[in-house]
């Protein structure tokens, strides 16, 4: 049952796995295909189609007679398009797949909790009881490797289609940080678990594991695991609801798309007119400098609400977000605006004044429209989906109400 996870010998990339998920992980679509999925391995389409037609059949030969009246056909496949919905909105779920589903919540969250331990100063500092740094951080890293290979496992026999997900991209993550790990004896499997060796992490020192596990920088490997846990849903104790930072209030990221559209706008940058009505080379800068400002704050403000966010919808969108602004740092700087290594942004207003306001808006006539977009969905993820679970418990059964998969179908 699940998914099967078949991994090749040498630096396996596992985002190819779920290809056909793409980037949105609130994507309908892939949700729909993923059910569509599972149905086809547990056997529910095939009794279903057998079951119609057999209906159809006329004699013991089996052949067709080609006699059922249109009336006859068009109630028989309303009758299994009916259970067919039916069996999506309550499909049967092995015993295994149930235990798989509630080991794999359960261990996303130990393997976050083991994740901020190797991100945490105190692991890198030796304590008055005598316990050192080194010490502290083999202990930590066993924890680390154990976590991680029980939540691999458990993946692999999940149903969870969100959460399997997020895991491949955690798997992939360590593939293409083979080399780095190996530096601090770590070595990926050829079937996606983890090797510890010991003695080489202790010969690598702590520093070098600090460094690869920075809660600083937010592209460092233990940072990228980290927020793909949370996008699994390791943040919430059962992985079945979002709560608290999920509602809308005081998210800014309504705001801030507003913002982003504004910046992106023609009308923000028209030029000044003289007395005379007369368009001049001016730009209203104080103006154009006031919408930049109540960016960069809505920026700041949502990432600060939203992130402790355990929808899935909220956090894929947001990542878009941040990647998209990294990608842009350089140019954002040459306008005034810094981001540091948390992801936060910080203007300097002299320096936004003395740029030049064309390129001020050619930029973010690109990367406003980008923002805005994200923006929006996590607006939406937020506003409309505050209450939406991933449509599965943790033992396995589909939550109808709490679901948003199928909507098509509703």
């Amino acid at each position: 049952m699940g998914i099967s996870i078949n991994v090749p010998a040498t630096k396996p990339d596992y985002s190819s796995l779920f290809s056909s998920i793409g980037s949105a992980a609130g994507n309908a679509a892939s949700s729909n295909w993923l059910g569509d999925y599972a149905m086809i391995k547990n056997g529910s389409y095939g009794r279903l189609m057998k079951a119609y037609y057999a209906d159809a059949k006329s004699d013991s030969t089996g052949q067709y007679s080609g006699t059922t009246s249109t009336s006859e056909k068009r109630s028989k496949t309303n009758n299994v398009l009916d259970r067919i919905l039916e069996e999506k909105k309550h499909p049967k779920v092995s015993k295994e797949a149930q235990e798989a589903n509630a080991k794999l919540t359960s261990g996303l969250s130990t393997l976050k909790t083991a994740v901020s331990a190797l991100q945490s100063d105190k692991t890198y500092t030796d304590t008055a009881n005598g316990a050192s740094a080194a010490d502290k951080v083999v202990s930590a890293m066993k924890a680390y490797v154990s976590n991680y290979n029980e939540v691999v496992s458990a993946a692999k026999n999940s149903t969870l289609a969100n959460k399997t997900a997020y895991v491949a991209n955690v798997m992939s993550t360590s593939a293409a940080n083979a080399d780095k790990l190996s530096e601090i004896g770590l070595t990926v499997n050829s079937n996606g678990t983890l090797e510890l060796d010991e003695a080489k992490l202790k010969a690598a020192g702590t520093s070098k594991v600090q460094e690869l596990f920075s809660s600083k920088d937010i592209m460092s490997y233990g940072s990228t695991v980290a927020s793909r846990l949370q996008f699994a849903g390791a943040s919430s104790s059962t992985g079945a609801t979002d709560t608290g930072a999920n509602t809308a209030k005081g998210s800014s990221a309504a705001a801030l798309k507003a913002d982003s559209k504004a910046l992106a706008s023609d009308a923000l940058f028209e030029k000044v007119k003289d007395k005379d009505g007369k368009e001049t080379d001016q730009y209203d800068v104080d103006k154009i400098l006031a919408t930049a400002k109540s960016f960069v704050s809505n920026y700041n403000n949502m990432f600060t609400v939203a992130e402790s966010s355990s929808n899935s919808g909220v956090l894929a969108n947001l990542s878009h977000i941040r990647e998209t602004t990294d990608r842009n740092k350089d140019i954002l700087k040459q306008f005034g605006i810094d981001v540091d290594a948390k992801g936060k942004m910080k203007i300097n207003e002299d320096t936004f004044k003395n740029a030049d306001m064309s390129e001020v808006q050619k930029f973010f006539k690109d990367y406003g429209s980008s923002i805005s977009t994200n923006a929006s969905l996590v607006d939406y993820y937020m506003t409309t989906q505050a209450n939406a679970t991933n449509g599965y418990t943790a033992t396995g059964e589909y939550n109808v109400q709490g679901s948003a998969r199928y909507t098509d179908f509703v």
